[in-house]
């Protein structure tokens, strides 16, 4: 519970701002520094908030990205907390929203994916999914990379009698061609018995949480039953599936038979880059590794830098704490980190260092992977940019590349797309997409300048992105002198150039071209950020044409207005989910009746 509210102070003085600070509190809280534009550059917490701020005036000389971000600080707030813990929650929640440059953000462009066992339905299913839910089913991952998972899935297909497809089975239905091939038992056609069905169920958890001998175990008591009974040809399908298993088990990496779920976080630093390798053991077996490269980040110690390393990494819905977090060195309140970790998994969290040697080889092997990618895209991405620097006849080395593209079908529907590139990653959280609200018609060079206008005006500001190192532009030279223009005009100063297709081509503002059929790095970049934009604004504008051609046919029929509309569209999400609809389904929906569900279903029928 928040005691008190936000309190702003403003100096010219950058170390004057934080040595006159006797009317903060000597309490915990959470503190934010913002630039001229109000951007938040840095989200803290502090067990006194007074003697935290005062901290940022001294030892300066030693630690040039603190003096850097100091040096652009122009404001700060902070917010008073009743306890550590409460300010510990309140950090995560603002970093998590702002996504402040000198916090640790560990930018990524895919969520984890995991495998779900859907134990609340009636007939369990096994799906991917890319969002934990606390929804009571099983969950199993992350598989990083996702080949595993694929194969894990692929294999639970060919072996496990539980259905993987997605229909609603409420009704009975003809069974589709995955029981011909007997690969599903058909509990949509009431071909089995669901205490038969749940055992499948079982078979599949165990075999994804690497219970091999307590599998096996039952499918030789299945197959030694059905022997008994004379069902020779069923008890030799199940040998043949005995011996798959125990051939997928062989095949897989043990790195322990004693050690259950654990993450493992190996961090490795050079020249103010910090390279994170998470190695995600589940059951004794190593199902995953995911890296990550982070640079500006401000801490004081190596224990301050693990504590944003946990608390950036599982704060995101996408990777769930497992049983035990191993790291180099005990994270600054640990107690209270385990307690923030413990409420997200809903269950006790062990924070360790390495106490045995098995864990000692698992943090190595962490660090080791850590330091090699690093030392890998460095100078993987230093030699692309430089290349893409001289290229581009431009000053300064690229870090940050911007592209927009427009989408339209004879007019209608025309939207905008901008996407995001930084240091080897398609930042995801920067892009933008936008309808055309000022032109009617085909017009593609004003929607163009419209895109370009409503994004770059909002650069650098709370609400929009960090301004890119080049602007690149889908399209040819009118879309190209359409956009400098408007950037002009608003006084920016960017690089732009425009990448025209058949053949591919660079476009400078002086109307010079290069091509980009070439293959060279930098131009296969290029491209792929061209592509990037282009996919973007393709599937917002489908999309919108969906919808529109949805609500187009519901339209015609009498009695449907867009509130009737919406729920519709909200509830069924198709047409086809529509006229697959039972009658008394749609007529027990909010403001329908009977009579008038009777009515949808004709119209839509018959159309």
């Amino acid at each position: 519970m928040i005691k008190d509210g936000k309190n702003t102070r403003k100096h010219t003085d950058k170390r004057k701002l934080f040595s006159e600070l006797t009317g903060i509190p000597q309490l915990p809280g959470v503190y934010l520094f913002r630039d001229k534009k109000g951007k938040v550059l840095y989200v803290g917490k502090a067990k006194n908030l007074r003697n935290r701020l005062r901290s940022y005036t001294q030892k300066l000389e030693g630690d040039p990205r603190k003096t850097k971000m100091l040096f652009e600080i122009e404001d700060f707030s902070y917010i008073v907390t009743s306890s550590e813990y409460e300010a510990l929650v309140l950090e995560a929640n603002l970093i998590k929203q702002y996504k402040p440059p000198y916090n640790v953000i560990l930018r990524d462009d895919k969520n984890y994916p995991y495998l779900r066992v859907t134990i609340t339905e009636q007939w369990p299913k096994v799906e991917v999914v890319r969002r934990l839910k606390k929804d009571g089913n099983l969950y199993f991952g992350p598989y990083v990379p996702a080949q595993s998972m694929w194969e894990a899935l692929s294999f639970i297909r060919k072996n496990f009698p539980v259905r993987t497809c997605k229909y609603n089975l409420n009704k009975k239905m003809r069974p589709c061609v995955q029981y011909q091939m007997k690969r599903c038992p058909a509990p949509c056609a009431g071909l089995i018995e669901r205490d038969e069905y749940m055992k499948g169920v079982e078979e599949v958890v165990l075999f994804l949480k690497g219970k091999s001998s307590q599998l096996i175990g039952t499918l030789y008591e299945k197959m030694k039953k059905l022997s008994d009974q004379l069902k020779f040809e069923e008890a030799a399908v199940v040998r043949d599936q005995i011996k798959k298993i125990e051939r997928i088990f062989s095949e897989q990496r043990v790195v322990s038979t004693n050690l259950n779920d654990m993450d493992i976080i190996g961090i490795y630093e050079k020249h103010g880059k910090i390279s994170i390798n998470v190695l995600f053991v589940r059951n004794g077996l190593l199902i995953g590794s995911k890296n990550y490269l982070i640079k500006n980040v401000i801490y004081d110690s190596e224990e301050t830098l693990i504590h944003y390393v946990i608390e950036a990494l599982y704060s995101r819905d996408t990777l769930l704490p497992p049983e035990r977090v191993l790291v180099p060195a005990l994270p600054e309140d640990l107690e209270n980190i385990s307690e923030w970790l413990k409420t997200n998994r809903k269950d006790y969290v062990q924070i360790t260092t390495p106490q045995t040697e098995e864990e000692q080889n698992l943090m190595d092997m962490a660090y080791t992977n850590a330091k090699i990618y690093l030392k890998t895209k460095t100078d993987e991405i230093d030699n692309l940019l430089e290349e893409l620097k001289d290229r581009l006849l431009i000053c300064q080395t690229p870090q940050r590349i911007g592209a927009f593209d427009i989408s339209t079908l004879f007019g209608s529907h025309s939207v905008g797309s901008f996407v995001y590139w930084e240091n080897g990653v398609f930042i995801k959280e920067f892009y933008r997409h936008l309808k055309i609200k000022e032109i009617q018609g085909i017009d593609d060079y004003r929607a163009m300048k419209e895109a370009v206008l409503r994004v770059t005006m909002k650069f650098d500001t709370e609400e929009g992105v960090p301004k890119p190192d080049i602007i690149l532009i889908d399209g040819g030279k009118g879309h190209l002198n359409a956009s400098i223009k408007v950037i002009k005009d608003l006084g920016e100063k960017l690089n732009v150039f425009a990448i025209a297709k058949d053949p591919d081509r660079l476009i400078f503002s002086d109307g010079k071209e290069i091509s980009l059929e070439d293959k060279r790095p930098s131009s296969l970049l290029l491209k792929k950020i061209r592509n990037e934009a282009h996919r973007f604004a393709i599937s917002f504008h489908k999309k919108l044409r969906k919808k529109a051609s949805f609500e187009s046919l519901l339209e015609k029929i009498p009695g449907i207005g867009r509130k009737r509309r919406l729920t519709l569209l909200r509830y069924f999400g198709s047409i086809e989910n529509i006229k697959n609809a039972q009658v008394e389904k749609i007529a027990s929906l909010p403001g329908f009746t009977l009579k008038l569900a009777e009515r949808v279903l004709q119209e839509l029928k018959s159309s």
